[in-house]
């Protein structure tokens, strides 16, 4: 029970950024704005934290941060672009990321071969996700410096797509081979098609 009441505090932890998004759509106001930023990465922060050292990763919970993540961030983009902050290209610079692994999220939900593949954030991805926030913090209190930042962010972006591609097929020809092994020789202790349960 004490579980579980930890799991829906934590869950509706990382669901606070999506109340977030709709106050950075309500509130023009610039330093409410860069501090929605700055909650948002704290609580992103913050969930991931609790969720590792209190053993908490859940598959749900894997779902939830992301999809909370993204709308914040998507949300908060568009309302720049449209506020005339950012240019166009800085905008598909900034979320083509999130475009690939939204991509690679309902290719691998359609590819009977993939469904078993438990989706597992990754390094670039998260370096990517702390640029994004420092993006949209510059964005909104120091414009000189988003240029060069969206650069980097388009580059690592596309490495970040590639990367998790790959990981995800590699965890797929693991899992077949360990399920070759299995038929033929028995229970092994190998490894599976599931990428480790994370939140972070």
């Amino acid at each position: 029970m004490q579980r579980r009441a930890n799991l829906v505090l934590l869950n509706t932890l990382s669901l606070s950024r999506l109340p977030m998004a709709v106050a950075f759509i309500a509130i023009p106001d610039t330093v409410v704005r860069a501090v929605l930023v700055m909650l948002a990465a704290f609580t992103d922060f913050l969930d991931g934290w609790i969720a590792r050292h209190r053993g908490l990763a859940t598959r749900i919970g894997a779902l939830i941060d992301p999809v909370a993540d993204r709308g914040f961030m998507v949300t908060a983009i568009l309302v720049c672009y449209l506020d005339g902050l950012i240019a166009l290209p800085e905008v598909l610079l900034l979320v083509v990321r999130d475009i690939g692994t939204a991509i690679g999220f309902i290719v691998a939900r359609v590819v009977p071969g993939l469904r078993s593949v438990e989706l597992k954030a990754r390094l670039l991805g998260k370096v990517v996700t702390s640029l994004q926030l420092v993006a949209l913090l510059c964005v909104l209190l120091f414009p000189p410096a988003v240029s060069p930042l969206v650069a980097l962010i388009g580059v690592l972006s596309l490495a970040s797509v590639v990367d998790y591609s790959r990981a995800v097929l590699h965890a797929r020809v693991r899992g077949r081979e360990s399920s070759q092994a299995h038929v033929h020789h028995g229970p092994t202790e190998g490894p599976t098609s599931s990428m480790p349960t994370a939140r972070k």
